[in-house]
């Protein structure tokens, strides 16, 4: 229950609604609906993507503007219709993913008579042994073992949601199942793969237009956030410790570390002066800023961005959920697998799917030159973990000019972070939160019954 509470917060905590045709939150029933109100912000089309973001997917995925736009508005889609499907289907869901040009969800049971279910709901359904639950639990024992004593030789391990199965990469396939002997596991629904991947941090010592920890070392500033009316951002764990003091990148103080997890996570965020203001956009690197709209994940397989201060722009395409990897400071769960490129002093910085926030860059290996592997911290657990409020173009930076009109009474809040199960009341009513989010403007209980159900 856990895992699956976890699992469905990191899909929808934090979302905006984000549409392009007929894109919006998912329902109850597990099928797409219009709009669950009627009354949230107008949707935000892929039309209004940064002209950098369109040029870095070029590049890197080798689609023109036009592909770009249309595989982003269909990985919104995918992303709405998964996490409804993950809450209707319940112990059989297997996964998602999306694949092709045309980004084709597909969305996995255990259960063959839920196939119906998911193909009313717009997605192609695969009937496979084992839930995602069951080979998160065998993931979840490998951490467990992992986080009292990193492993020697196994960098990477992961469930695959295409395979069924779950991956541990190591560098010999006696080093992967002594691993698997230590935490006593179901070998048999663990494949152990070679691998040369050695990964390791990207926070580095080099000048350049970022952040600096205690005047020396050097990341990259993920996005801004909020937690009440105090400003920051937030990046990885390891570039500081609590009480770490940070510069500009003009050299001029800029705030202080406020919370850092590393290892076992890798999040943290920082507190700034009032000399700096939070802005809803990420750094396109002279092709134009990126407007950050809000922070719907992502499924495997959809086209993601980076950027750091060290390379700018490049993507690449999300290979794997819920990773755990091994650095030479120790073993953090629950990253992010993507073939997006990074180097030194890139860590902390955006990823970014469309205008949808997915998480700061933590480490990885190879470099923008010959290619490699990076993981990113997820978004939406570091919000929630600090009780943060990820800054997006519908948030307020600037004190309004008039007055606002008094909602009517109540706990529910915008900017607030629910879990699922939590209740507010609002207008003299109580309600039960259905699905984790952070609460937006016109995202009324009332309104949105998607995600609160009146008790």
């Amino acid at each position: 229950m856990e895992r699956t509470t976890l699992r469905r917060r990191a899909l929808v905590a934090g979302t905006a609604t984000v549409a392009v045709g007929a894109l919006a939150l998912a329902g109850l029933t597990g099928v797409a609906s219009a709009d669950p109100a009627g009354t949230t912000a107008p949707p935000v089309s892929a039309d209004s993507l940064s002209p950098g973001l369109l040029a870095a997917m070029e590049r890197d995925l080798g689609l023109d503007a036009d592909d770009a736009r249309s595989r982003i508005a269909n990985e919104y889609r995918a992303a709405a219709v998964a996490a409804g499907l993950e809450k209707s289907l319940g112990a059989s869901y297997a996964g998602a993913r999306v694949s092709g040009a045309k980004a084709a969800l597909t969305v996995a049971t255990t259960d063959a008579s839920q196939t119906a279910r998911i193909t009313e709901a717009g997605a192609r359904a695969e009937v496979v042994g084992h839930s995602l639950d069951r080979l998160e639990g065998v993931k979840e024992a490998l951490d467990k073992v992992a986080l009292r004593k990193a492993p020697k030789d196994v960098p990477v391990w992961y469930v695959d949601v295409e395979a069924n199965r779950v991956v541990v990469n190591a560098a010999s396939t006696a080093a992967g199942t002594a691993f698997l002997k230590a935490a006593g596991v179901d070998s048999a629904l663990v494949t152990v793969a070679r691998s040369a991947e050695k990964p390791r941090t990207f926070a580095d010592l080099r000048g350049g237009d970022a952040y600096y920890m205690n005047g020396s070392g050097r990341c990259s500033i993920g996005f801004s956030v909020k937690r009440g009316t105090q400003n920051g951002f937030a990046t990885a764990g390891h570039c500081g410790r609590v009480g770490t003091t940070t510069n500009g990148f003009n050299q001029q103080a800029q705030g202080t570390f406020q919370g850092s997890t590393f290892p076992g996570r890798d999040y943290a965020w920082v507190a700034t002066n009032a000399n700096w203001t939070p802005r809803p956009t990420v750094n396109g690197y002279g092709r134009g800023d990126v407007t950050v709209a809000g922070s719907t994940a992502a499924v495997v397989g959809a086209s993601v961005c980076r950027s750091g201060s060290t390379t700018g722009w490049h993507c690449g395409t999300i290979q794997q959920l819920n990773t755990s990897v091994t650095y030479p400071e120790g073993t953090i769960s629950g990253v992010t697998r993507t073939s997006v490129c990074a180097e030194p002093g890139d860590s902390g910085g955006s990823y970014i799917s469309g205008n949808q926030a997915q998480g700061v860059t933590s480490g990885g290996s190879g470099n923008c030159s010959s290619g490699g592997t990076t993981y990113f911290q997820p978004l939406n657990p570091l919000l929630q973990a600090y009780g943060l409020t990820l800054v997006t173009s519908g948030t307020p930076t600037d004190p309004p000019t008039t007055p606002p009109t008094d909602p009517p009474g109540g706990t529910w809040a915008a900017g607030t972070a629910y879990a699922a199960g939590a209740t507010v009341t609002y207008g003299g009513a109580t309600y039960r939160c259905l699905q984790a989010h952070t609460a937006q403007p016109g995202w009324t209980p009332e309104a949105v019954p998607a995600l609160w159900q009146r008790i």
